[in-house]
C-alpha cells in the first residue's frame, strides 16, 4: 500500500469520502481548502484522508474513510499515522480530529493513536446535518473532539 497527496488534476475518491461524510456541500467545501491524501494498492483507492488547517499551527484530519471491502486490515490506522506524520513534517504542533458519538471504532482508534478526548459539542449533528445519521443502533448526535500534540 502507498498513501500520497491526490493529485493537482486528480478527481477525488468522492464515494469513499461520502462514506465518511454524507454531506456533499460540508465535504467539498473542506476539499477547496485542504490536502487530501489516497491509499493505494496497485491502481486501486482504498483509503483517503484530508487535512485541514484551522489555526496557526493547528491542523485538523477532517475525513477519513477505508472502502468497506478492505476494512479491518488494519488500513485505518496506517492513514491516521500517515495524517501524524505528514502533520509534524509540516510544522504543526497539533492536530485534531472530531467523530461522531455513534463512531464507536473511530473513538478506539484514535485513541490507541495517541489521541485525547478534549470535548463535546453536542448536537453538531443535528444541526449541520440535514438527514439523520445511524451507526451502531443510535444516532449519530454529538461531535467528539479530539487533539494531540504533536
Amino acid at each position: 500500500m502507498k498513501i500520497r497527496e491526490l493529485y493537482t488534476n486528480e478527481n477525488p475518491p468522492n464515494e469513499l469520502l461520502l462514506s465518511a461524510d454524507p454531506s456533499r456541500h460540508i465535504v467539498d467545501d473542506y476539499m477547496k481548502r485542504g490536502t487530501c491524501f489516497v491509499a493505494e494498492d496497485g491502481e486501486a483507492i482504498i483509503g483517503v484522508f484530508v487535512l485541514l488547517p484551522t489555526r496557526p499551527g493547528t491542523v485538523e484530519l477532517v475525513n477519513i474513510a477505508v472502502a468497506e471491502d478492505r476494512q479491518g486490515e488494519g488500513i485505518g490506522k496506517r492513514l491516521v499515522l500517515a495524517a501524524i506524520a505528514h502533520s509534524k513534517s509540516k510544522g504543526y504542533k497539533t492536530l485534531e480530529i472530531g467523530t461522531g458519538n455513534s463512531s464507536i471504532g473511530q473513538l478506539a482508534l484514535y485513541q490507541k493513536c495517541g489521541f485525547r478526548i478534549i470535548g463535546v459539542d453536542r448536537d453538531f449533528f443535528i444541526r449541520h446535518y440535514a438527514e439523520g445519521i445511524f451507526e451502531n443502533g443510535m444516532q449519530c448526535r454529538d461531535m467528539i473532539r479530539l487533539s494531540q500534540d504533536l
